[in-house]
């Protein structure tokens, strides 16, 4: 793997690893996307459907998976945008380097995993 760094922000990270991390983070945002185009979209209403408890049911599960990936969309678009502005790959809490096999993992992520931990370990 190449070891050229890009841009202040991303020491830690070569064009390679830029480059892979943008892609996976667009398809990402067009995946996130159409799931929400779909969960918009009116469900048909079918006798087969059975009881009003199994509508509401899956009313809800609906509602909160469109909840959940509007989340990780927007943690995508920010992720976008801080890899324009030279910021991507430093953590939000510390400014130290987030690990770049973390980043490969979650790349939309925010903090590097010690800041992680302690923001959960925070009731």
């Amino acid at each position: 793997m190449n070891q050229q760094t890009v841009g202040e922000g991303t020491p830690h990270l070569s064009a390679e690893d830029l480059a892979a991390l943008r892609e996976n983070l667009h398809e990402q945002l067009l995946f996130r996307q159409e799931q929400l185009r779909r969960l918009a979209a009116p469900v048909g209403s079918r006798a087969e459907d059975g009881p009003a408890r199994q509508t509401a049911a899956r009313t809800e599960i609906r509602v909160k998976l469109a909840a959940s990936a509007r989340m990780v969309l927007t943690d995508v678009e920010a992720a976008l945008r801080r890899m324009d502005d030279g910021s991507y790959g430093t953590c939000r809490v510390c400014r130290c380097p987030i690990d770049r096999e973390r980043l490969m993992i979650v790349p939309q992520v925010r903090r590097c995993t010690a800041c992680q931990q302690v923001g959960e370990a925070v009731p």
